[in-house]
């Protein structure tokens, strides 16, 4: 085995472009191009995205090679997200990885997007760095999922409990497009919440077995809360903005916390983790903190980069693919779904 691994890795899954460089598990660069464009429909337009897509993706490419210093002569594989995501923008990575395989004569990696949300916690930022133990569990909430997941190796997950419905950052972002408050909400709910009083409402609480979750019922019993209260006072949410969002911000965050609580109690296992955009919210790194406090665990919450997607975290989960000549065949296709 070479004593240095250098991958390029692409993530375009949804509205993110971004292509990082890594040497083994330390990254080297990590660029992403945010779009702007979705903000003005309150969510993001698939076909949008994808034209996005094109059009930034080999500018960021030149632009992590360039910070990192390398050459593509240097690469030793191409990675790319597969799934899950929006096909179109999948697509979009995936035909630029491929075509970069073929040309360069390199492996091809396919990525699971909520793997590598996960594996960004091996991402090497120092020699005194702390690293999850295996097995380990990892909460993961996004706009899109909403899993328990116990973590038995780098490549080896099991699902224990998953959304049977709606994602906890859908969660927020329907809600902040109800207070009028713009796409993404859960960044602009979270900054509310600091102002607020989160005991000054309460909502309802979906009923799930197990280790699963369900939001459908809390995001429309938040509309209804919201109707209600405006038929009795037009001003109602301009009054009580900053409560309403720390109230919902808490419930949101209790639910999660239950089950994480749950699934640590039935597996005995103190290594505990959270990943996936929804793992940058303030309430959620207080809670699993405190959390982590009272029952003696070991808490692992990622930089605030590798939340959001980005692709050193599929830089990461390609190494370790790498390492095991995890390859795959330039006629591997895009994911919509895909199983962790």
């Amino acid at each position: 085995m070479q004593k240095e691994v250098l991958i390029l890795a692409i993530e375009s899954s949804c509205d993110d472009t971004s292509a990082a460089i890594i040497c083994n598990d330390k990254i080297l660069a990590n660029i992403t191009a945010t779009q702007k464009i979705h903000e003005q429909y309150g969510g993001v337009v698939p076909e949008l995205a994808s034209r996005d897509h094109q059009k930034n993706i080999i500018p960021v490419i030149d632009a992590a090679l360039k910070k990192a210093g390398v050459n593509l002569s240097q690469i030793n594989g191409i990675a790319f997200t597969r799934g899950p995501g929006l096909m179109g923008s999948l697509l979009v990575g995936a035909s630029v990885a491929k075509s970069l395989s073929l040309s360069l004569d390199i492996p091809l990696i396919e990525v699971n997007h909520m793997q590598g949300h996960i594996l960004a916690h091996f991402i090497k930022e120092n020699d005194l760095q702390k690293i999850p133990s295996f097995p380990f569990l990892c909460l993961t909430i996004s706009g899109g999922h909403t899993q328990l997941v116990k973590v038995k190796d780098y490549l080896d997950f099991e699902l224990l409990g998953e959304t049977t419905d709606d994602a906890v950052g859908e969660a927020f972002d329907k809600a902040a497009k109800i207070l009028g408050l713009g796409y993404p909400g859960g960044p602009q709910i979270d900054k509310l919440a600091q102002q607020g009083d989160y005991t000054k409402f309460k909502f309802a609480e979906s009923k799930v077995d197990e280790l699963n979750f369900s939001f459908s019922g809390i995001k429309t019993s938040f509309l209804y809360f919201v109707q209600n209260h405006t038929q009795k006072n037009i001003r109602f949410v301009d009054e009580n903005l900053n409560d309403i969002c720390a109230s919902y911000q808490k419930h949101l965050v209790s639910v999660l916390m239950k089950k994480l609580l749950k699934a640590a109690e039935q597996t005995g296992i103190k290594d505990v983790a959270i990943a996936g955009g929804v793992s940058a919210n303030s309430e959620v790194r207080k809670q699993i903190e405190k959390a982590g406090k009272e029952n003696n665990w070991n808490v692992f919450i990622p930089k605030l980069e590798y939340c959001t997607d980005n692709a050193a975290m599929i830089a990461v989960t390609a190494y370790y693919k790498y390492l095991k000549n995890d390859f795959c065949k330039l006629d591997v296709a895009p994911m919509v779904r895909m199983k962790i």
